[in-house]
């Protein structure tokens, strides 16, 4: 059939999203909470859940690459490309962070809640999905960011670097040839110190969902990077040249869901274009269908909704932020923090540090601000945040230490 590959690969990016799904909601994988248990309790058990399914993803890249499978070097997003645009990561990183507190989770989290009856966070996928739409599809981003953004970008190549692994980094660091062998070598000593520090917690050994949620998502990361970058992807985009039905929506990428909330929100408008199903929205359409099917045979399918005005208006504005800040940063806190960290890019780093920035600031501003009650203020509870962040001197604070 013509365009066979095109729908194969879809259709493939479907059923992983299903599993991530069905996975996700089982063990309660989840970025935000897992910043949320470490910054109020300590616990760095779903935290090594995440570090654990990106070093899986890394590891699983540095083998694919290794053997020639696949190859990451153009991918969509360009993870990385040499234009380092380091204040993108570093804003659109803490705005999302920011964003998935305020809206109770990150995109993956909405869309799990989504198939598991929460109507908070249909609102929240709507308002996000309309600002991912507008920063990929309309002048939006131009005129609102790239226009005083973009001067700040540092081109890598004029500096001898012709992307932006880490490992290509420290070869022109250190002057070595960065031939392949090096990539592979630092690669492999940072995944093995990485994992290292994974298992060194007793804790998150012994605790059987985080160790499934976390090297589920790095393989299921890894097998869409395989469905999509191998031959089978390679044939797909080969007809998406030529052909204009079925969609073209097809190139060397894995799990990301902020730009797909956009083109999930725009198919739903447009229903018999079926050129406008991409491998984004298939993936997006599983991981709800996935949540939906585990909600409904462990019998945990509730309808939520908003419990007051100001609940409605915190999930909106974090919508909001989720889009804008996803856009910007180039990915959430899978599609940077587990996907674009798998292919060693330094702006995945930069972005995952700055998602747990956001979201660790609003939390504990948040923290303070219910403790104290009407006696804090925003801005006194932002400073107390910075002070215990050490950002701020803590004669500054007006706010006991909680």
């Amino acid at each position: 059939m013509e365009g066979a590959s095109i729908w194969q690969v879809i259709i493939w990016g479907f059923v992983i999203a299903v599993i991530l799904g069905v996975i996700v909601r089982k063990t309660n994988f989840c970025t935000m909470g897992s910043v949320s248990d470490w910054v109020n309790f300590g616990d760095t058990g779903r935290l090594r859940a995440w570090i654990f399914a990106f070093t899986v993803a890394m590891a699983g890249v540095l083998i694919m690459e290794g053997l020639g499978t696949v190859s990451l070097d153009g991918t969509m997003p360009p993870y990385r490309t040499s234009n380092f645009a380091w204040l993108r990561y570093l804003l659109g990183g803490v705005m999302f962070g920011i964003g998935m507190t305020l809206s109770s989770g990150c995109v993956n989290k909405t869309l799990i809640r989504i198939g598991g009856g929460s109507l908070k966070s249909v609102v929240v996928f709507v308002a996000g999905g309309i600002m991912a739409y507008l920063m990929t599809k309309t002048n939006f981003y131009y005129y609102a960011f790239s226009i005083w953004m973009s001067p700040t970008n540092i081109e890598l190549a004029r500096l001898g670097v012709d992307n932006q692994t880490v490992t290509a980094i420290i070869a022109r660091v250190l002057g070595v040839n960065d031939n392949g062998i090096f990539h592979w070598a630092a690669g492999g000593l940072l995944v093995s110190g990485l994992f290292i520090f994974i298992f060194k917690s007793k804790g998150f050994r012994n605790n059987f969902d985080n160790v499934l949620g976390g090297l589920s998502v790095g393989l299921l990361v890894l097998a869409a990077w395989y469905i999509t970058g191998g031959s089978l992807g390679q044939a797909a985009v080969e007809e998406a040249d030529f052909m204009t039905f079925p969609p073209p929506g097809v190139g060397v990428m894995s799990l990301t869901f902020v730009n797909p909330m956009g083109e999930t929100l725009y198919y739903i408008t447009h229903p018999l274009q079926f050129r406008l199903i991409t491998f984004g929205v298939a993936i997006l359409t599983g991981v709800i269908v996935g949540s939906f099917l585990y909600a409904i045979v462990t019998r945990r399918f509730h309808v939520e909704w908003f419990t007051s005005l100001p609940d409605f208006l915190r999930h909106v504005v974090g919508g909001v932020l989720l889009g804008t800040g996803g856009v910007l940063a180039m990915g959430c806190t899978i599609g940077q923090g587990v996907t674009g960290v798998s292919t060693m890019a330094l702006g995945s780093f930069i972005a995952v540090g700055s998602f747990i920035f956001g979201a660790a600031l609003t939390m504990k501003i948040q923290y303070y601000m219910m403790s104290y009650d009407k006696d804090a203020g925003f801005g006194a509870a932002l400073v107390a945040t910075l002070a215990d962040m050490h950002l701020m001197p803590q004669a500054w604070r007006r706010l006991e230490r909680i």
